[in-house]
């Protein structure tokens, strides 16, 4: 079938919005992708359909059932096959000429160099609770002068940061060194949407269970951050478009038709994030409290 493969035709309807040297560019632009669960994998096929022709990609984790709800390469013919193996091959069935470098390992929290090496941009795919390999991974960009982006799904929204080489670095935003893994994630988390859009439908707060390093997510909010993130990621590979970097934040939401673009000068050092963390491990100590199943009243507490 990829004797029939054109490039040309197979990415024509692009065009209009990007011209046919900018889609050359993208033909011609590196993109690494630490992460290929609930948004990385989003993340390779949305950006393998706008023509990028050269990936760097990283995971280690197998498909289950458990991840149905939310990533794209997973399905009952995938169970118990290596995430990077199966999105490997739907890009490559996008793009059969897509270069392609896989990282099965994942990525080395003491080497990550390595995985970024010849990258035009760096895009976000590890799991929430990868903090050293996501720390490490960003401060190499930083060092290397790589831009980067992350995406989470929240609820049924995203939250968007970029971290630029000539700006705020991601361990000066978010505060993540000298804390124990649950202040990490909460300081993440705020980090990653000080709006907060996705809280008040949050119906049961005891499904976050951190010790476990699992909590609800879905489909909406994965493929909300694909978009953000490629669109994103386009205009850092073409130079055009406007780029907020950190320490601005974005957060749409859609169940809640809101979208949201905060500044926190000194990150998790702003004042309003001090507060905003307070609170929120006030809320944490709750939610660590044992509920029953039934318990709805003290569950929206």
């Amino acid at each position: 079938m990829s004797s029939a493969f054109s490039y040309d035709e197979a990415f024509s309807r692009n065009l209009g919005w990007f011209t046919e040297a900018e889609q050359a560019r993208l033909r011609r632009s590196t993109v690494a992708i630490a992460g290929l669960g609930g948004v990385g994998g989003a993340h390779l096929l949305t950006l393998a359909r706008l023509g990028i022709g050269r990936f760097r990609i990283a995971d280690f984790d197998t498909f289950g059932v458990h991840n149905f709800n939310r990533q794209v390469g997973a399905m009952m013919s995938t169970v118990d096959r290596p995430k990077i193996e199966v999105l490997a091959e739907q890009a490559r069935d996008i793009n059969p000429e897509a270069d392609i470098t896989c990282f099965p390992e994942g990525v080395s929290p003491e080497q990550p160099d390595a995985f970024l090496q010849g990258c035009d941009v760096y895009v976000d795919g590890l799991d929430f609770f990868a903090f050293s390999a996501r720390r490490a991974t960003f401060a190499a960009c930083h060092r290397l002068g790589i831009p980067a982006v992350t995406a989470a799904p929240l609820g049924m929204g995203t939250g968007l940061l970029v971290f630029s080489p000539r700006g705020m670095s991601f361990e000066d935003y978010f505060q993540l060194e000298g804390h124990d893994e649950t202040e990490q994630a909460l300081r993440f988390l705020v980090g990653l949407a000080p709006a907060g859009l996705h809280r008040p439908y949050l119906v049961e707060p005891w499904r976050i269970d951190l010790a476990a390093r699992k909590g609800p997510s879905t489909m909406i909010g994965c493929n909300l951050c694909a978009g953000v993130a490629a669109a994103e990621t386009v205009k850092l590979l073409l130079g055009r478009g406007e780029v907020r970097a950190a320490p601005w934040a974005l957060q749409f939401d859609a169940y809640r038709n809101r979208m949201v673009r905060t500044w926190r000068p000194g990150g998790n050092r702003h004042p309003l994030q001090k507060l905003i963390l307070a609170l929120g491990r006030r809320q944490l100590l709750k939610q660590l409290q044992p509920h029953r199943p039934g318990d709805t009243e003290n569950a929206r507490d």
